[in-house]
């Protein structure tokens, strides 16, 4: 297969892959030429024939085409090298989509979906609701979903529930909201002293990873959440802003509307031009750091459960999040 004709045959599969339902040729047609790729049905024909025997497609007759499971891992495996920066983008992306608004506290909300056992959820909730309660969570909300439930792209698997937690990426759409542009520079572990800010042990950046910074942490062993909740010496996951240097007040202004919304995560703020927790900043920005949203699950790698979760999983309506003091509660009515 050459590269050529590998980049529309993915770019195929993506269309699919977003697609409610069942896809057109024709309808694939329009798409791929509006993406700028040359093609013809006649083309596109041959390439979903191709997708087909592969078992990378299904056809339903007129109804068009959808991806399968196998189309999935495809698109999960495949040229690794055009992911790079693909996160960086996606962040920007959502940060666009998202409607929330902090005075009218309705819109949606930037979300990181984790499934867990529905047997298995009562027994690790408490360790989940400790490390809000320390205030290692992106804020102090949460949502559940049934099996079966969609957040976008992804449904809830049969004996599962979903737990929603805030994406620390929310903070870029409310600033953006307030006319504070927010460039996200990387993701991070950072050591804990005494329950304060140390030190970054661990940097990736954003433009340079194909994974969320936090997963790769959580799922090497590298964080130390145990630690940081029962003493305050610890490693937990965050990210690093960066916000124009005249923004500072408007920022600092905006931290406790946010805690009133329960979506407070920022860390701490810098000065103009000054490096902040020894990571330099250009003249001109400010840095920040921000709570990771996937905290408040990594706890679990930690004493050996395996929890499969999907940061920047998608768009969740604020009014379906809860305080995680109501875990309990939910956690009945899901039952």
């Amino acid at each position: 297969m050459t590269e050529k004709t590998e980049k529309k045959e993915l770019a195929i599969l993506r269309l699919l892959q977003k697609a409610n339902g069942p896809v057109s040729g024709a309808r694939l047609v329009d798409n791929l030429q509006a993406m700028g790729h040359e093609v013809s049905e006649r083309t596109v024909r041959h390439y979903l024939l191709d997708l087909d025997r592969r078992g990378l497609t299904e056809n339903l007759g007129k109804k068009g085409r959808v991806i399968t499971e196998l189309g999935q891992l495809e698109l999960g495996t495949a040229r690794v090298f055009d992911k790079v920066g693909f996160l960086a983008a996606k962040i920007d992306q959502l940060t666009y989509r998202m409607s929330f608004d902090l005075r009218k506290k309705s819109g949606t909300v930037i979300t990181n979906i984790s499934f867990i056992p529905l047997e298995m959820l009562g027994r690790v909730a408490p360790m989940i609701c400790k490390v809000y309660e320390a205030g290692y969570s992106m804020g102090r909300l949460m949502a559940l979903f049934a099996p079966g439930e969609r957040v976008e792209n992804l449904v809830v698997p049969e004996g599962m529930a979903g737990l929603g937690t805030v994406c620390s990426i929310t903070l870029n759409g409310v600033l953006l909201s307030h006319g504070i542009p927010t460039h996200s520079s990387f993701g991070g572990l950072l050591e804990l002293r005494d329950r304060k800010p140390s030190r970054f042990v661990e940097i990736i950046k954003y433009d340079g990873t194909s994974l969320d910074p936090l997963e790769v942490f959580i799922r090497s062993g590298m964080t130390d959440y145990l630690g940081a909740i029962e003493n305050g010496y610890g490693r937990i996951g965050v990210g690093f802003r960066e916000v124009p240097a005249d923004s500072r007040e408007g920022v600092i202004a905006l931290i406790d509307e946010l805690e009133k919304a329960g979506l407070g995560g920022i860390l701490t703020v810098g000065w103009p031009g000054q490096p902040l927790l020894e990571i330099p900043v250009i003249e001109g920005r400010v840095g920040a750091v921000v709570i990771g949203g996937l905290n408040p699950v990594a706890v679990l790698e930690e004493t050996g459960i395996r929890i499969q979760s999907k940061a920047l999983a998608g768009m969740v309506e604020y009014e379906r999040l809860f305080p995680y003091q109501e875990m309990a509660e939910r956690l009945r009515r899901l039952g």
